[in-house]
């Protein structure tokens, strides 16, 4: 007898199905050291490192019991406990920016693959504006703070075993930029077999600083933003926010994006994985829960070593089913970092502007980012103000427009888009110059 993932959501457990568990963390130690023998001895000292949290992570996958929320428990969060942004923002800037700006890390998640794009190797190497890629536009606007400030702010880069090597070749280019740079990798964890559950893989701080600020690397608008900086700085020491995300209000096209919840007493991340079957769709509507995590978040350094030491940064796992090119079935064990809110002091949410989530995730956003809806200054992207209204365009390009290659074939040149509120393209359909979609 196996033990699938249905039968671990299934309430308490059995002795026999106890015993079976243990069969199955056994199996996996087993193949994960056999794994470890195939590769060379500096690589498996850092696999040795990720192995052993990963199996952390497949113990407490294993001791699941149904979804990781009890649905009755679920409040809306506090009034007080997402403030607007305007409200940050009327607290003005900083006396010294100079010396705020040098307490600050950006962090930059670059680790995905620009392959829904139809690209090879790193996304943040795709050209979204001007020939610039995501990464020549994070250093330009870290750079114009550093020139602006006199400041110090570096970026680390967080790259995955994909990217890695790609993304350190190019960042020779920087050299000569007035920006630090850093890289680091994200754990590397095993995919696992939905049927075994055993891996599928055969062969192998900053001194002085106080928060980091994490966004996604293709989210061009989550630049550093001095206000938010200043709200942290400036909190008395006893209060101190350890934890901020910027959260903005929902769009239809914003549906399946994780919401803060007051849960516990605990203002908390919960992502539509978490929920179960029979409230997805109150999950998804916009009247309960009407804002949505960016990730955009700011967060305290001293706070991250002080759960780390306890080891008191519980994530709720999230389960991710994906099919490999040859038709096996696995599952991924992901953990989202927004999730760590719970965990941390006087954490907050902020509700900022629509202009501070600007995703690349497809050529229906490359079309906008490339239009004459923004304009470019210093690496930041802004609405152009001869658009009259305050909201992006809702774009649909059709299969023929999927990979990036084919989308620029299919434009002589990008389309003025300053009256467009909707556009769907579906078929084989190329667009000639001086077209004005309105």
């Amino acid at each position: 007898m196996t033990l699938s993932v249905a039968d671990l959501t299934r309430g308490p457990m059995t002795e026999f199905e106890e015993k079976l568990r243990q069969q199955h963390e056994d199996s996996m130690h087993r193949e994960l050291e056999a794994l470890l023998a195939t590769a060379n001895k500096a690589e498996a000292e850092v696999s040795r490192k990720d192995f052993d949290g990963f199996k952390k992570l497949f113990h407490r996958f294993l001791q699941v019991k149904g979804p990781s929320v009890d649905w009755p428990k679920i409040n809306r969060p506090p009034e007080e406990s997402i403030q607007p942004y305007d409200r940050i923002k009327a607290k003005g800037l900083p006396e010294n920016i100079t010396a705020c700006l040098n307490k600050l890390v950006v962090v930059k998640l670059n680790g995905g693959l620009g392959t829904s794009m139809g690209c090879k190797g790193p996304k943040s190497l795709i050209s979204v504006r001007n020939e610039n890629t995501f990464l020549d536009l994070t250093v330009q606007q870290i750079e114009h703070l550093n020139k602006t400030f006199n400041a110090d702010v570096p970026l680390v880069l967080m790259n995955s075993f994909n990217t890695d090597e790609d993304t350190k070749k190019i960042l020779q280019k920087y050299t000569h930029h007035r920006v630090k740079i850093h890289t680091f990798n994200q754990s590397r964890y095993p995919r696992i077999n939905k049927e075994s559950l055993l891996p599928i893989a055969r062969s192998m701080g900053v001194n002085g600083r106080e928060y980091i600020f994490v966004s996604n690397i293709d989210n061009l608008g989550a630049t550093v933003d001095l206000f938010i900086l200043h709200h942290l700085m400036s909190q008395p020491a006893d209060k101190r926010c350890e934890f901020i995300m910027e959260v903005t209000d929902k769009t239809r096209a914003d549906v399946k994006g994780g919401t803060l919840i007051q849960y516990e007493d605990h203002l908390r991340l919960l992502e539509i994985a978490q929920v179960p079957k029979a409230h997805v769709d109150e999950f998804k509507s916009v009247t309960k829960f009407k804002i949505f995590n960016t990730n955009n978040l700011w967060i305290s350094l001293p706070a991250i070593k002080r759960l780390q030491e306890k080891n008191s940064m519980d994530l709720e796992i999230i389960v991710n089913p994906k099919t490999l090119d040859g038709g096996l079935n696995v599952i991924q064990l992901e953990t989202a970092v927004g999730a760590a809110i719970k965990s941390f002091k006087n954490a907050m949410g902020v509700n900022v502007p629509r202009s501070r989530f600007l995703p690349v995730k497809t050529s229906s956003d490359l079309l906008l980012v490339m239009s004459n809806l923004y304009s470019l200054d210093a690496g930041s992207l802004t609405m152009s103000k001869k658009r009259e209204f305050p909201t992006t365009p809702h774009v649909k390009l059709g299969s023929s427009f999927t990979k990036v290659q084919d989308f620029l074939t299919r434009f002589e040149n990008i389309p003025d888009m300053l009256e467009l509120d909707h556009l769907t393209v579906s078929g084989d359909v190329t667009f000639g110059k001086n077209v004005s979609l309105k």
